[in-house]
């Protein structure tokens, strides 16, 4: 049974957690001035950043670049990690990483400028390594768009991720991009029971939402794939079968998966939320999540951290097993077409 006391509606993050990297100390107990909390509007700040491109070296995560062009997003999901990258720009990552959403205003230029260089070499890039390309403000910006009409334009290889059925507006560059391998989607689905979506991401297409937006993509040719990211033992974790079942009807070529941790401020925030909603299961919830990580909420080892260790996070992997068997065993994504950008890059070399 979830409790409505004393929450502040239409955010999930219920503190502020004080950033390490400044001198501020911030209010611990918003609901004191409720009211007040509550009128807080969405502030969007123009950054100008000198680079876009993220180099990633972790051996978690199948990419080796990233563009976020926000940072801080809308979508508020509680447990998310990018939260604590929040405090590196003066910021909490509690409710000011979903209030305060800095745009980056100049990303495809900036983009441009990289990857039509002569030493540059086609990579993949993933789009919304942080924080989502397609929250709600995109609608207006369309700072994402301008990012996909550069990589478009060049011939380079991009993966995206995301909430939001917004992605279904730049169908026409997706299926361009997808006729030549240039483009890969993930939909990150973490439940199929609205109750539940509308407590932990509030702001989030809602499931049904994103079934159509995976179908629509797999009707239009566009490689796509879902992220059932993160699974929350005590929580999502008995939805794994059916949701295997219902995306790959819809047309995913494959399902992963990473493990909650709730590294940083994150751990204060999920604790402070679940306890909100969820006060009956509360300690259940956490203790499971603690098996999967050594006894702690956090889990900062390589190989270990997206996946979790113990009885549960292996009934979880023999769960993925399974759905991969019955639901995609003839299913594979095709592989980036990693030559075109070379050519696009130097129009010159058409002439031979």
């Amino acid at each position: 049974m979830i409790s409505e006391l004393n929450i502040i509606k239409g955010r999930r993050a219920q503190i502020n957690p004080t950033s390490p990297f400044d001198n501020f100390v911030y209010d611990q107990n918003p609901l004191k001035n409720l009211e007040e909390v509550e009128k807080l509007r969405i502030e969007f700040l123009d950054v100008y950043p000198k680079t876009m491109l993220n180099h990633v070296k972790s051996p978690d995560v199948p990419f080796d670049y990233s563009i976020n062009p926000y940072q801080g997003c809308e979508h508020g999901c509680v447990y998310c990690y990018a939260r604590n990258t929040h405090p590196y720009w003066g910021y909490s990552a509690g409710m000011d990483f979903e209030q305060k959403i800095m745009v980056k205003q100049n990303a495809a230029k900036i983009l441009e400028h990289k990857i039509k260089h002569q030493n540059w070499k086609a990579a993949p890039i993933m789009l919304s390594g942080n924080s989502d390309c397609y929250q709600p403000i995109e609608k207006k910006l369309e700072i994402t768009r301008s990012i996909l009409e550069v990589l478009w334009k060049y011939r380079h290889p991009v993966g995206i991720i995301t909430k939001n059925s917004l992605i279904l507006r730049d169908l026409d560059i997706l299926k361009k991009m997808a006729s030549h391998n240039l483009v890969h989607v993930a939909i990150s689905i973490t439940t199929l029971n609205e109750e539940l979506r509308q407590v932990m991401e509030p702001r989030t297409s809602s499931a049904m939402n994103r079934l159509s937006t995976l179908k629509k993509l797999a009707d239009n040719g566009i490689p796509s794939t879902v992220m059932m990211a993160p699974i929350i033992p005590g929580l999502n974790d008995h939805e794994v079968i059916k949701m295997g079942k219902w995306v790959s009807a819809m047309g995913a070529l494959s399902m992963n998966y990473t493990l909650v941790r709730l590294n940083g401020d994150v751990g204060k925030i999920f604790e402070n939320w679940v306890r909100k909603h969820f006060p009956h299961k509360a300690d259940k919830i956490l203790n499971k999540i603690k098996d999967c990580h050594s006894g702690e909420l956090n889990d900062h080892r390589f190989k270990t951290r997206m996946r979790g260790q113990g009885r549960i996070a292996d009934i979880i992997k023999m769960q993925f097993a399974l759905v991969k068997k019955k639901f995609f065993e003839s299913k594979s994504v095709p592989s980036y077409n990693l030559d075109l950008h070379a050519e696009f890059k130097n129009p010159q070399l058409k002439l031979f």
